[in-house]
C-alpha cells in the first residue's frame, strides 16, 4: 500500500475471477457499469508477422479475439528465420543465423524459408471468412473479412534486418503514429521488427530537421507501444533502442499462459491436459475449416515446400529418422495431433478484454504475465532449464528426445494465479463458435459487474465493502470467488475477505497500511521483462541483452524460463530488469 494518509486499495488488486460456468471454466468480461465498450476504447493493434507455423497459429487465435481490438494492420514481415529476397539473384547471409547452426552452412542464399507466392495472412483471413457468419451470431463485434483484408500490407520482407526503404507496411505504421488519434498503437512483432523500425526511421529522416521535431518525437514515443517476440532481426537493438529510447513496451512478466513450442512438455500436471492430443483434437483441430487450418503435430503440412527446418507435419518418425531424411531437428517430434504451439500469442494476451485490463498502466498484468511488486510475496525464480548446462542448445534439445507421449516424469508447479484453464477454455469456446450457427448451441462468457469504481480509496483501519453482480447469457450458474493477487500489490502482510465466495464481501484495511512494506525495502520496485535470445557461448550461462532494460540505474539479470521459452532459435530466457527508485 502507498505511504500516505489515504490508502489506494488498487495496489492490493482484489480480482473478481475464477468463474465456473456449468462445468466449463472460461474468461469473464468485467463491466464497470455504464454503456457497452465502444470501438474507440479498444486497443489499436498492428500485427507484423513472418511465415512461421506458430505465427500462423497465433494469427488464428488473434482473429478469434478480433472482437477485442481495433485491428489497424496485418503486415507481412521478415526475420532471421524467414526472408523473401529481392528477386534479383542477390545472395545474402548474416553470421550465426540458423542456416549456420547444427553443423549447417546453407547460405548465402537468395531467400530463406519463404514459399513462392507466400500469402499466409491472406489464407488466415480466407478461412476466417468461411466461419464469419457463425462467429457473428455469437459476438456482434467481429470485423468483416473485407475490413480485415483492407488492413493487409507487405512490409520489409526482402532481407533479414533491412530497413533501407519504405514499404506499404512501414508507411501504414508511420501514418498511424502521426495521425490525430491520441490512443496508443500497439505494434506487435512476431518476426523481426524491421518494418516497425523503417516506419520510425522514415519519420526521423523526414522530420528531424524541422522545428517541430521535439514535439513529433514526443508524440510518436508516447503513441507507439512495442510488443516484440524477441529481437529477431536485431533492428530493435541496432536502431529502435538507440534512436527512440522513450518508446515503451507492453508490460508482461512472470506467470503468463505458456502456449509456445513444447507447451505440453513444459506444462504443469494441472495444465498439461489442455495441450494433449485428446484435448487438442476435441476442441481445436476437429472444429471445421478453422480447426483444419490450425497447425498441430503430424498434420502433413509444411509452410514452405522443401523447408529442412519444418518437419512438424511429419508423423511417426524419430529425431534420428528425420535427420536421415535431411531435416534439421531442433525440437524433438511429438505425437500426431498434439498441440504444436503459438509462440507469439503472448504479445497480445494482455490486450484481450477479459476483465483484467492488463495493458493499462495501473493494472498488474494478465494472461501475458504479471509484474511482481510485493517484496513479501516475490516467488523464487523458475528452475533452470537443461539448456543452462554445458553443451548449449544442441545438448538441451537432445535431452528432450527421451520424453515420451505421456510427457516428462517430473513437471513444474502451476503458476499462481493459474490462467491457463481460463485461457484455453475460452479459446475452445470460441473455436466452438466457428462451427455453431445458433447462439443457443454454444457457450459464452458471463458478464461480471463491480458496483462503483474498481479503484477504491480508504483510510488505514477502515472497512471496504465490495459488491459485484453476475449474469450469464446461457443461463448457467456462475460461481464467484474474490481473491487477493498478492504478488502484484505492495503490502507484505495478510488481508482477509469476509465472504470470498459471495457477491458481497468486505475487508479491513490494515492499520499499518500507510507505511512502506519493510524498513529496508525500496518504496517501489519497477520490473520490466523482455525476451532475450539464448547465447550459445559461453555455453554454461545465459546473457541478457542489457540494452533492453532501458531504465537508467537499473541492473539486468537473467532467469531461465520454462513453457514459453522454446523458440526457433532454441531456449530463450526471460530478461528481468529491476530498478530500485
Amino acid at each position: 500500500m502507498r505511504n500516505s494518509a489515504m490508502t489506494t486499495i488498487r495496489t492490493m488488486t482484489l480480482a473478481l475471477l475464477g468463474l465456473t460456468l456449468g462445468g466449463c471454466a472460461t474468461a469473464a468480461r468485467r463491466v464497470d457499469g455504464g454503456p457497452p465498450t465502444s470501438v474507440a476504447s479498444k486497443p489499436r493493434v498492428v500485427v507484423t508477422t513472418d511465415p512461421e507455423l506458430d505465427d500462423s497459429n497465433s494469427l488464428l487465435r488473434y482473429l478469434l479475439y478480433s472482437t477485442d481490438f481495433r485491428t489497424e494492420g496485418l503486415v507481412y514481415a521478415s526475420s532471421q528465420f524467414h526472408w523473401k529476397g529481392d528477386g534479383t539473384g542477390r545472395k545474402f547471409a548474416v553470421p550465426n543465423r540458423e542456416y549456420f547452426r547444427f553443423g549447417q552452412k546453407l547460405c548465402p542464399c537468395e531467400s530463406w524459408r519463404w514459399a513462392p507466392n507466400e500469402r499466409f495472412i491472406d489464407d488466415a483471413v480466407d478461412v476466417y471468412e468461411k466461419v464469419y457468419p457463425n462467429l457473428r451470431v455469437h459476438h456482434r463485434d467481429y470485423p468483416t473479412p473485407a475490413m480485415l483484408r483492407s488492413k493487409i500490407r507487405w512490409g520489409n520482407v526482402e532481407f533479414d534486418g533491412d530497413i533501407s526503404k519504405d514499404t506499404p507496411g512501414s508507411d501504414l505504421i508511420r501514418d498511424l503514429l502521426l495521425d490525430d488519434d491520441p490512443e496508443p498503437v500497439y505494434l506487435l512483432a512476431w518476426g523481426g521488427a524491421s518494418t516497425i523500425a523503417r516506419a520510425l526511421k522514415s519519420i526521423q529522416d523526414s522530420r528531424a530537421s524541422s522545428a517541430e521535431w521535439p514535439t513529433i518525437r514526443a508524440k510518436v514515443s508516447r503513441k507507439a507501444i512495442l510488443s516484440l517476440s524477441g529481437d529477431q532481426d536485431d533492428t530493435y537493438a541496432n536502431y529502435i533502442k538507440p534512436n527512440w529510447p522513450d518508446i515503451r513496451s507492453l508490460r508482461a512478466g512472470q506467470g503468463g499462459v505458456g502456449v509456445g513450442y513444447g507447451a505440453f512438455v513444459f506444462a504443469s500436471a494441472e495444465n498439461a491436459p489442455y495441450f494433449n492430443v485428446d484435448w487438442t483434437r476435441e476442441n481445436v483441430s476437429s472444429r471445421g475449416p478453422y480447426g483444419e487450418h490450425y497447425r498441430v503435430w503430424g498434420d502433413g503440412k509444411q509452410m514452405a515446400p522443401g523447408d529442412k527446418y519444418d518437419y512438424f507435419g511429419v508423423s511417426g518418425l524419430s529425431s534420428d529418422s528425420l535427420r536421415k531424411l535431411g531435416y534439421v531437428v531442433w525440437l524433438p517430434p511429438r505425437p500426431k495431433g498434439e498441440f504444436l504451439g503459438e509462440g507469439d500469442t503472448f504479445t497480445f494476451f494482455n490486450l484481450i478484454g477479459n476483465g483484467l485490463d492488463a495493458y493499462r498502466d495501473e493494472t498488474p498484468g494478465g494472461w501475458g504475465g504479471r509484474v511482481v511488486v510485493n517484496p513479501g510475496s516475490r516467488r523464487a525464480a523458475p528452475a533452470a532449464a537443461p539448456g543452462g548446462a554445458a553443451g548449449g542448445i544442441e545438448a538441451f534439445m537432445k535431452s528432450l528426445e527421451g520424453v515420451g507421449a505421456e510427457g516428462p516424469s517430473t513437471r513444474p508447479p502451476s503458476p499462481h494465479p493459474n490462467f491457463v484453464p481460463a485461457a484455453q477454455n475460452d479459446f475452445a469456446a470460441r473455436m466452438q463458435w466457428t462451427v455453431t450457427p445458433t447462439y443457443a448451441g454454444a457457450n459464452h462468457e458471463p458478464v461480471v459487474a463491480i458496483h462503483g469504481s474498481a479503484h477504491i480509496t480508504a483510510r488505514p483501519g477502515g472497512t471496504v465493502r465490495l459488491e459485484g453482480t453476475t449474469s450469464d447469457p446461457d443461463g448457467n450458474a456462475v460461481k464467484v470467488r474474490w481473491w487477493r493477487w498478492k504478488d502484484v500489490d505492495t503490502y507484505p502482510g495478510d488481508v482477509s475477505l469476509s465472504s470470498p465466495a459471495s457477491l458481497v464481501t468486505s475487508l479491513q484495511v490494515p492499520a499499518d497500511g500507510s507505511r512502506p512494506p519493510t524498513t529496508d525495502a525500496p518504496r517501489s520496485l519497477a520490473t520490466r521483462a523482455s525476451w532475450c535470445p539464448w547465447r550459445a557461448e559461453p555455453a554454461s550461462r545465459t546473457q541478457c541483452l542489457k540494452d533492453q532494460c532501458g531504465v537508467e540505474g537499473c541492473t539486468a539479470s537473467c532467469l531461465i524460463g520454462s513453457a514459453t521459452t522454446i523458440s526457433r532459435a532454441g531456449p530463450r530466457s526471460v530478461c528481468c530488469c529491476s530498478c530500485i527508485r
